[in-house]
This record gives C-alpha cells, sequence and structure tokens, in this order.
C-alpha cells in the first residue's frame, strides 16, 4: 500500500522519486481549460508530425515552430515522446523552460517507464496511449484486464506529477463502442482530464465518426472527448468537424496535416471549417496560417502542394472565364474563403487556355494595358494557342509581350 495516495501498487510504492524540483506549470492563462474555448486544439506536428517517414525536425526548428503556433493562439501542442531517449528528453524540456503561451504535452505508450521518462521533461501535461482494438492488443499482446489496471495505475500515478493527464484510445475506430465507453469512464474516474478516440488508420468516415462520438458523448457525458483523425483515405478533416458536431470539444491536428503514412486532419483546415461550416471559433488567428505552414513545409522537407486547401499557393488563383466574371461582380461567387482571411495577398486571376474576355480585361489593366472588349476576344485566342502550346498560363511577362505584339509594337522597358 503506498503511504501516498492509498493505492495498493503505484509508482511511488516502488520508491520512484523524481530528482527535479517541482514542476513548471505554464502561464495562468491555461488554467481555465475547455470552458475558455468553444473548440479546444491541440496541435501534434512535433510528435505525431514528426513520425512522419524521414522528417526530422532540430531543437531550434521545434522550437520555432511551437513560437508560432503559440503565436497565433494554438492553445496546446504535443511536443514529443519523453521514451526516445535524453535527446528528445532535452528538446521537450527546452520548449517547457520557453515559457510560451502555451499547454505542452507529451506523449507515452501505457507504461510505468514512459512515465518517468516524461517526468524529466518538466511539462504539465501528458499523454498515455492504449492499444484499444482486438488487432492492437493482439500485435501489442495486451488484453483488456491489462488495459484496465493500467489506466488506473498509470492515470492516478501521474496525478501526483501533472497537471493535465489525458489518455488516448489507440485504434479506437475499430473497437466495440462498449469498450470505448468503459475505458473512458475508467480513465475519468482515476482522474483523466480528457479521452482521445483516435481513428489511428484512417478506417472512418464523417457519419461514422458522428455516430461514434454522439454514442460516446451519451454513455459518457462527464468526460471531455478529444478526436485524433488519420488521413489513409483522405477524410481526416471532416472526420475531425464530424466529431466536434456530435459534441466533441477536443480535436487533434497537424499543421500542413503532416503526419504518419497519409497524414493527420490539417490545423489551418480544420480551423477554417469549423468557422465556415459550424460557425464556431477555435480563438486561433487565421492570418498566421502563411507563415507557419511554410516554416514547417520547409523543416520537413515536404512542400505544400499548390492546390492545398487554405494555404495551397493556387489556392486562390482563379483561370476560368466564368469564374472570374462572377468575381469581378461578387468573390463570393466563387469563393468560400479570400486569400486575405488566412493571411495572404488578394486572390488573383491568371490568363491561360480557359480565360475569359472580362478576365483578361481584368487583368490588363492592372498592369496598365488598356483593351476594346471586342479586341479582347481577338487577343484571347492568341492567348489560348500559347497557353496550349505551353501546358500553361502565361506568365506576366509573356502576356504583356504578347499584348504588345497584337498592338505591332515593341514592349517599354521597364
Amino acid at each position: 500500500m503506498c503511504g501516498r495516495c492509498g493505492q495498493a501498487r503505484c509508482l511511488r510504492s516502488q520508491q520512484f522519486v523524481s530528482p527535479l524540483p517541482p514542476l513548471y506549470h505554464g502561464p495562468d492563462f491555461m488554467d481555465s481549460g475547455y470552458e475558455s474555448r468553444d473548440i479546444w486544439i491541440i496541435d501534434t506536428t512535433l510528435r505525431d508530425g514528426e513520425q512522419a517517414a524521414g522528417v526530422v525536425f532540430s531543437p531550434e526548428e521545434k522550437l520555432e515552430i511551437a513560437r508560432l503556433l503559440a503565436g497565433i493562439g494554438v492553445p496546446e501542442i504535443e511536443a514529443g515522446i519523453p521514451a526516445m531517449g535524453p535527446a528528445e528528453i532535452e528538446d521537450v524540456k527546452a520548449l517547457a523552460e520557453s515559457k510560451l503561451q502555451i499547454r505542452i504535452t507529451c506523449w507515452c505508450r501505457a507504461s510505468e517507464k514512459d512515465l518517468k521518462a516524461a517526468l524529466l521533461c518538466r511539462v504539465p501535461g501528458i499523454h498515455f496511449s492504449f492499444p484499444l482494438s482486438d488487432v492492437q492488443m493482439r500485435a501489442f499482446g495486451k488484453d483488456w484486464k491489462w488495459v484496465e489496471n493500467m489506466v488506473q495505475l498509470l492515470v492516478k500515478a501521474a496525478r501526483n506529477d501533472f497537471r493535465y493527464v489525458s489518455v488516448g484510445a489507440q485504434d479506437a475506430s475499430r473497437s466495440p463502442v462498449e469498450r470505448l465507453a468503459t475505458f473512458a469512464a475508467l480513465a475519468g474516474e482515476a482522474g483523466a482530464d480528457r479521452v482521445r478516440i483516435a481513428d489511428t488508420v484512417g478506417f472512418l468516415n464523417p457519419l461514422a465518426t458522428f455516430r461514434l462520438m454522439e454514442q460516446l458523448q451519451a454513455q459518457v457525458p462527464g468526460v471531455a472527448l478529444d478526436f485524433h483523425g488519420h488521413n489513409d483515405l483522405g477524410m481526416a478533416t471532416a472526420n475531425a468537424i464530424a466529431a466536434l458536431q456530435a459534441g466533441a470539444r477536443c480535436v487533434s491536428v497537424t499543421v500542413n496535416g503532416l503526419g504518419e503514412r497519409a497524414g493527420n486532419a490539417a490545423l489551418e483546415e480544420v480551423v477554417m471549417a469549423a468557422r465556415i461550416c459550424l460557425g464556431r471559433e477555435t480563438g486561433i488567428d487565421s492570418s498566421g496560417f502563411p507563415a507557419l505552414s511554410e516554416f514547417v513545409a520547409r523543416a520537413s522537407g515536404r512542400p505544400l502542394p499548390a492546390s492545398k486547401p487554405v494555404v495551397g499557393a493556387a489556392a486562390y488563383l482563379h483561370e476560368s472565364g466564368i469564374h472570374c466574371s462572377g468575381l469581378l461582380a461578387d468573390r463570393s461567387s466563387f469563393e468560400l474563403i479570400h486569400a486575405e482571411d488566412v493571411g495572404l495577398h488578394t486572390s488573383d486571376f491568371v490568363i491561360g487556355k480557359h480565360s475569359g474576355s472580362q478576365g483578361l480585361m481584368a487583368v490588363l489593366a492592372k498592369l496598365n494595358l488598356h483593351i476594346q472588349r471586342d479586341e479582347a476576344a481577338e487577343l484571347l485566342q492568341i492567348i489560348r494557342g500559347k497557353a496550349a502550346a505551353k501546358k500553361g498560363a502565361l506568365s506576366e511577362e509573356e502576356l504583356k509581350r504578347t499584348y504588345f505584339e497584337f498592338r505591332g509594337r515593341e514592349p517599354k522597358e521597364g
């Protein structure tokens, strides 16, 4: 029997005592917890994002990513895996010592060894991940009795040293809902602040996600649920939004959707979809997305696709004649998000094979090159031929040259 907590078996009864002084628990503004935000975002770029094959962040890059996340108002980051060893512990500890205005949590397997390593990181939060599906329990040589015992042991032990304790149901999407509800109830009774429902292999679809989270909310109404979605079938962001619709207050995401295999729900997509589709705010400043996304793309060696939603280079470009015509009358006709909403320059037209006369005239006017409507239609045929031969839109210089050739004179210098 442990003299400190009264449990028959706990880490303290095994004479493990942290050699370090009391933890720095982070800024006071974090103490209000979930009540302070309609949606609580947990960014796991530094943990799950770095687990993407071939991705390594330097300590300096980790600190800059954390700084950028804190700067736009992300309330919590999952900063790393202490069990990886001393270098990882030092990286996570450095984030804690930076005293950024953000809650920092470390990720652990469901083991006492991982808890001991996490104590060395000096962070206020800890997360334990438990295999919950039959296939995962078989793979790791565990059973339900082990889960029952360990969730109570680890959560109660962690409450001695961590302000925030989270537990995760790994492969929850392939686990019976009754088992998930029992697990969540056990974790809550032991003192966990949050239970993560992880779609570890991207198995769910939005309707199935909604039903699952709705059932769990009904069965364990007193437990804060976090949804963690993977993108193997391209539905991670949609599933995260479905989880929020079903009543979840927390979602785990990564910048640019970076993560194992096909990645995770993307921070920037979830924030904007919650705002537009649900009318709910996350407290995150979307104007900071470009700098954050570009930095993570460079640091990870994973360039952003041009058509990446929200932050892609081509996400706010228009070429189609009918689209440009509509946009000139009302930008909302063909834009759900405006570039300025996410800190980018105003959306723009490109001139190519699919352009129309109005779009061409608008672009030429911005270049101080004027043309009549009937002339624009004639010039457009030349442009379309050049774009088809090039297999792409014309650059500004190519467009100017074509315009002056059409006029029968050389372009002016400068």
